[in-house]
């Protein structure tokens, strides 16, 4: 008798300008509206800047800039997803990512989800994988990469505040 052990992932499709991610349900802590970010001193335009949240100034990231795909207008109204930090940075246990619309509870499943790019293709830095669910192109973010990214440029905003 041949037995399989099943595992289903909720998880979110999330919306971005020029495509979606899917990620772990876990890692999502929130939606929230835009609103007018504080500017981050030298940012590049992928970070948007910090906007309040729970006593925190989260960083607010455009993914779509981030990878190359396109500018996304952020504009007042739209969403942002309040992600939960992976890399172990103690200052920044969040940050966001713009949104279109709000995020899409699904149920993952292994023979759903068809991966369209090794794990050890090119890709740009804050992808780790192509896949597609359902009939939906995705992409599973790098979070550990993003993270890394905002932090370094902030950590370079502060060192240029304190100069």
């Amino acid at each position: 008798m041949n037995t399989t052990l099943r595992q289903d992932i909720r998880g979110v499709l999330i919306s971005v300008h020029g495509g979606k991610l899917i990620l772990p349900n876990a890692t999502v802590a929130e939606i929230i509206t835009y609103s007018n970010p504080e500017p981050v001193a030298g940012a590049p335009s992928w970070l948007l800047g910090r906007v309040r949240w729970r006593g925190w100034g989260l960083p607010i990231v455009s993914y779509s800039q981030m990878v190359g795909w396109r500018d996304e207008p952020a504009t007042l109204g739209a969403k942002v997803a309040v992600l939960k930090g992976v890399g172990g940075h103690a200052k920044m246990p969040y940050f966001a990512v713009l949104t279109q619309g709000f995020p899409r509870l699904i149920t993952i499943v292994d023979a759903e989800v068809v991966e369209r790019s090794a794990r050890d293709a090119w890709l740009p830095d804050g992808i780790y994988s192509e896949t597609t669910f359902h009939s939906d192109d995705c992409v599973v973010p790098d979070l550990v990469a993003v993270e890394a990214r905002v932090a370094a440029v902030l950590e370079d905003a502060r060192k240029m505040s304190v100069a």
